[in-house]
């Protein structure tokens, strides 16, 4: 009967561990899309900064 037990918790151990590893992976990937979507944004803002000042010009 311990033996089953102990089977049952490492089976749910191993099932926890596979699903931190994932939602790590997923939380990087998510890092990286929002530090390029930051990026983007500033980007597109001075862009838009800089098409404002030559307007303010005409």
């Amino acid at each position: 009967m311990d033996n089953e037990l102990i089977l049952a918790l490492e089976g749910r151990i191993e099932v926890l561990l596979e699903s931190y590893a994932s939602m790590k992976m997923e939380n990087l990937r998510l890092a990286e899309e929002n530090a390029k979507l930051k990026s983007d944004r500033d980007t597109v803002r001075s862009r838009v900064d800089g098409l404002l000042k030559k307007l303010e010009n005409i």
